[in-house]
């Protein structure tokens, strides 16, 4: 063997014992692991933190939309775009900067369905970083870089209230509701609508809600406008009215005239009354004596009505005893040929007035349940009012009907004596002066579910809530 090849066979054998140390040695391994594991790891890490930051502008968008939602259905009116906008920019997302897009609606699907619920949609771009390592190059470019749209919606839905009313003015036009130096006035206890506007003068009436179907211009402790119109709750009652065997001829109906201080005609009334069922009277009523009307009990109680005539106290009491009830209806022709009747609860004495102290049948099998007093409402002519509080006075517990008459307010309207807390005004229009009271009510109507009255309600805004 040569030299030569001695000394290639030692190298051969040295670089295989190098060769099977260096598989043997683990010295190294992670650096080069990490070298193939670095880019992964970078874009994994980058990603991760690019996801937590859309994750938390998500979030704060969510509480801005949320907030504005809430806001816009809040305001209910023609700029409840506006305010929701206003709000969701107090979080820092403009409308119109930074390429952020806040739209409000006001026709929103409901989840319980319909249309008429809030939404606040907040849309923004978030620009890319490391994700884009990864293969992640979102959505849209902005001068060059790319970004992802990020975007939340918040729903809101209007909660409606149905408020009950103790004086509604049903008229459509003009100003139904009126007060006009009446700074004593107090409707404490009691919530008061108009079907068109309303405007209070010297006195806001003191009354818990002052709603109008137009504009409301300074009546009740709470006042609103644009509330949704009040459907006459009790029109389906004159169908309850007996029909009238009265007779169409005017001489048919006597009514009250006077002769120097007095007054003559028409049925003559005093002492006590029992009654059962429906009553029919035939043209004026004039009370000679205080009358006291009895009554099998004070759930169905009785039906006095009052055909083409007035019912004249002439300075007497007209009661309902204990345990008693009695609904008073006025009904008749709507023409006659020799003028018009008065279809209404009058005192015709010079002296002290007289009072009228009656509560309404309060069971569901009364054919006026809960109703006082109950004007038919085909008439139009001679069913004006002008109340004093003393001629005559009223005190009352149930409803009074008077749909088209135009009734003047400057008295006090009382409990009656044996009735329960509960009144309630349906008139046509009122204008009210003076120191003008009903008498301190329930303000949740709980006085008047005990005297059997379903009392008037308006549909006023509650709290807002989110729904989606």
């Amino acid at each position: 063997m040569t030299k030569f090849t001695s000394l290639a066979l030692n190298c051969l054998a040295t670089t295989a014992r190098g060769l099977v140390r260096l598989r043997a040695d683990c010295r190294g391994n992670i650096s080069i692991m990490m070298g193939f594991l670095m880019v992964p790891m970078v874009g994994a890490m980058g990603l991760g933190f690019e996801v937590s930051n859309w994750y938390m502008t998500k979030r704060s968008m969510q509480n801005a939309a949320d907030a504005a939602a809430i806001a816009a259905a809040s305001n209910a009116s023609s700029n409840y775009d506006v305010e929701g906008k206003a709000v969701a920019a107090l979080y820092g997302f403009v409308d119109g900067q930074n390429n952020t897009t806040v739209t409000a609606s006001n026709t929103a699907t409901c989840p319980a369905g319909g249309n008429t619920c809030y939404s606040v949609t907040i849309t923004g771009l978030d620009p890319l970083y490391l994700s884009q390592v990864v293969g992640f190059n979102g959505d849209t470019t902005v001068n060059g870089a790319k970004q992802t749209t990020l975007s939340s919606t918040a729903i809101a839905a209007q909660a409606i209230v149905q408020w009950p009313l103790c004086l509604l003015a049903l008229s459509t036009t003009g100003t139904a509701l009126r007060t006009n130096g009446a700074p004593n006035s107090n409707f404490a206890g009691c919530s008061v609508m108009s079907n068109s506007a309303s405007t209070c003068n010297g006195s806001n009436l003191n009354a818990n809600y002052g709603l109008a179907h137009g504009t409301n211009s300074g009546c009740g402790n709470t006042q609103e406008s644009n509330i949704p119109v009040v459907k006459d709750p009790y029109l389906a009652m004159e169908n309850n009215i007996p029909a009238n065997t009265c007779g169409t001829k005017a001489n048919n109906f006597p009514q009250l005239t006077k002769k120097g201080s007095t007054w003559s005609g028409g049925t003559s009334w005093s002492g006590t009354q029992t009654l059962s069922g429906s009553n029919q009277m035939c043209g004026d009523v004039q009370l000679t004596g205080n009358v006291v009307i009895k009554t099998a009990d004070d759930k169905t109680g009785a039906v006095l009505v009052i055909e083409n005539g007035q019912l004249d106290l002439n300075g007497f009491t007209l009661s309902t005893a204990n345990g008693s009830a009695v609904t008073i209806v006025f009904s008749g022709v709507t023409t006659n040929p020799t003028g018009n009747y008065q279809h209404i609860p009058t005192d015709n004495s010079s002296g002290q007035g007289g009072v009228l102290n009656i509560q309404a049948p309060s069971g569901s099998s009364a054919l006026f349940q809960g109703m006082a007093i109950y004007q038919d409402p085909n008439l139009t002519t001679g069913v004006d009012i002008t109340y004093k509080g003393n001629n005559p006075d009223w005190k009352i517990s149930g409803g009074v009907y008077l749909p088209n008459s135009n009734v003047q307010i400057s008295g006090a309207v009382s409990q009656s004596t044996n009735g329960a807390d509960c009144f309630a005004l349906i008139t046509s229009t009122v204008w009210i002066n003076g120191t003008s009271n009903i008498y301190q009510q329930s303000p949740d109507g709980s006085g008047c579910k005990q005297a059997g009255l379903n009392m008037p309600s308006a549909t006023i805004p509650g709290r807002t809530q989110l729904v989606y």
